[in-house]
């Protein structure tokens, strides 16, 4: 419904940055209509100013003052001839969007334990016998238990883990679980879903 004298904020123009508000952007508009060139640089500058002081924030910026004139640039439209104090032929790349990243596309195959575990487990098939390959294979065999600790609920099978390591290896790391001791794990206490009782 559109009433006759009301202005709405929807049917105006608008705003390139909006933090700054209404007003601010009535002053660069003005600003671009002065004829004289050194009163529009005067007038720009004490709209610069005035910005600072809506949006104070900015100042913890490390080159906050390049980033108001900027701004400047891009409310006026470009339209603002002045000689600009700070080079503004970057200010467009301000409302570029970044590239979205590429999300990792390979399969993780042991999704409970991760793709850590899994590059952990592909190393230690690659790898001779000795200390090296020990240590590894101890690592991996805690962080597995650790997984397994996260992700089934705090369940802490210890020959599930060797089992586990056994056959992702295809054999080659057989744990001894009478000679094997695995770092003890944390397992955060579960809260009582039953009602506290009263203090008498």
């Amino acid at each position: 419904m559109k009433i006759q004298g009301l202005d709405y904020n929807t049917q105006r123009e608008k705003l390139q940055l909006p933090e700054y508000g209404r007003e601010i952007q009535k002053m660069i508009d003005h600003a671009a209509t002065l004829p004289d060139r050194e009163e529009r640089l005067r007038c720009a500058m004490t709209i610069v100013r005035l910005m600072e002081t809506k949006v104070p924030q900015i100042r913890e910026n490390t080159n906050h003052e390049q980033t108001l004139w900027d701004h400047l640039f891009l409310m006026s439209h470009g339209q603002l001839d002045i000689d600009w104090p700070y080079d503004v032929s970057e200010a467009e790349k301000i409302h570029t969007k970044p590239q979205p990243m590429a999300l990792p596309q390979a399969e993780i195959r042991l999704r409970h334990y991760g793709r850590l575990v899994a590059e952990m487990i592909e190393k230690l098939k690659e790898m001779p016998e000795g200390q090296e390959r020990d240590e590894l294979a101890q690592l991996t065999a805690n962080q597995m238990k650790r997984d397994l600790v996260l992700w089934g609920h705090g369940s802490m099978d210890d020959e599930r883990v060797a089992s586990d390591l056994a056959r992702l290896t295809d054999g080659i790391i057989q744990l001894d679980l009478d000679a094997f001791s695995f770092a003890p794990v944390a397992i955060a206490e579960e809260k009582s879903s039953g009602k506290k009782k009263k203090k008498k």
